[in-house]
């Protein structure tokens, strides 16, 4: 396994031109240490920031990007003899499934465990939160009161028959938001919601978030389920259709006077057979550091995970809010539960 490792580095070295195709990250040498991560992230939102990391530790950074399915996927292909020494993906359940799948490796860090929230970490350290994304109701400023509902489980309230719009199922943001119902009311409880909000939805489910806020603005329904970085590129967009359907709708934070609003991570983790673990530490003791967090939401509107650093303008236009306590790691934990409970619901 070893000889095959070495002809695998020894290949990747002879061969650079492949660090710059998706799908070959080159091996280190002494004298050019480097970090090799699998980014589900698109590279515009991580890029400037693993340049920053090149900068300040004289770490180069190979970056391959992909579907985050498809990189677990390549992960558990390539075994032992992965290049990869960091995974970065979006959503608890994912991270999850890296976690179960056993392509993570447990890390230690003072860094880490100071910085990043006990609620936003992996309980044994495989994986760690790099910032936050909240899934609140976007509701039309003209024809909902916001006083008329307050959480998440008033959306099965028959007065909101044909005037919720939400993506499908398969969505994984969809199905941690249902694992987190699941958290809060057990599964008995958490269907018989579900199949209440889908006897109020107003179409069949389609599209992605800011679909559904589009929805609202153009009157196809009332409220709309969402991420708030979502509405926060379509504030800022430079397509003024986007920016006025931003404008037509408003944030209301549910469950605000019990166990707050949904909250899910992006985040990351160090790989197993990682080449260079050492490095892959100090990438991500980099990416929760105060220059990170805040590029977080300065370039998707994400808030950042750590506690004290001061978000954007748009991020606190939108008002403080109560978050849940729940620790991420349940959404994962959940998610089966979810699926299934979302099927039998009829949630398509």
């Amino acid at each position: 396994m070893r000889g095959t490792r070495n002809l695998l580095r020894h290949l990747l070295l002879v061969l650079p031109v492949l660090v710059a195709t998706p799908g070959a990250p080159a091996a280190a040498t002494d004298s050019d240490p480097q970090v090799n991560v699998y980014s589900a992230r698109k590279e515009a939102l991580i890029k400037p920031l693993l340049n920053r990391f090149t900068e300040q530790s004289g770490i180069r950074v190979n970056l391959v990007t992909g579907k985050a399915d498809a990189l677990l996927k390549r992960l558990e292909s390539e075994g032992t003899n992965t290049p990869a020494d960091v995974l970065i993906t979006v959503d608890a359940g994912r991270l999850h499934r890296a976690k179960t799948a056993g392509l993570l490796t447990p890390v230690s860090s003072a860094v880490l465990e100071q910085m990043i929230p006990p609620p936003y970490r992996d309980p044994d350290g495989l994986w760690f939160g790099l910032s936050l994304r909240l899934r609140p109701l976007m509701i039309s400023r003209d024809r909902v009161d916001p006083a008329a509902l307050s959480r998440y489980e008033d959306l099965a309230d028959p007065a909101w028959r044909n005037k919720i719009c939400v993506r499908s199922s398969d969505n994984i943001y969809n199905q941690s938001l249902v694992a987190s119902m699941i958290a809060a009311h057990g599964e008995a409880g958490t269907e018989k919601w579900a199949r209440g909000l889908v006897a109020n939805f107003a179409r069949p489910p389609r599209g992605g978030d800011r679909d559904q806020i589009k929805a609202v603005a153009a009157g196809e329904c009332d409220i709309a389920l969402a991420n708030t970085y979502y509405l926060g590129r379509m504030e800022n967009s430079k397509k003024q259709e986007e920016r006025m359907a931003a404008a037509s709708v408003f944030i209301l934070w549910p469950n605000q006077q019990g166990r707050g609003a949904h909250v899910n991570v992006s985040g990351a983790g160090v790989v197993r057979y990682a080449p260079h673990p050492g490095n892959a530490v100090k990438l991500l003791e980099f990416l929760v550091s105060d220059e990170a967090q805040r590029f977080y939401a300065d370039s998707n509107y994400e808030y950042p995970v750590r506690s004290g650093v001061k978000a954007n303008d748009t991020l606190r236009a939108w008002g403080e809010f109560k978050a849940e306590s729940l620790n991420v790691s349940v959404l994962g934990e959940n998610n089966a539960a979810a699926v299934m409970l979302m099927d039998r619901a009829g949630w398509k």
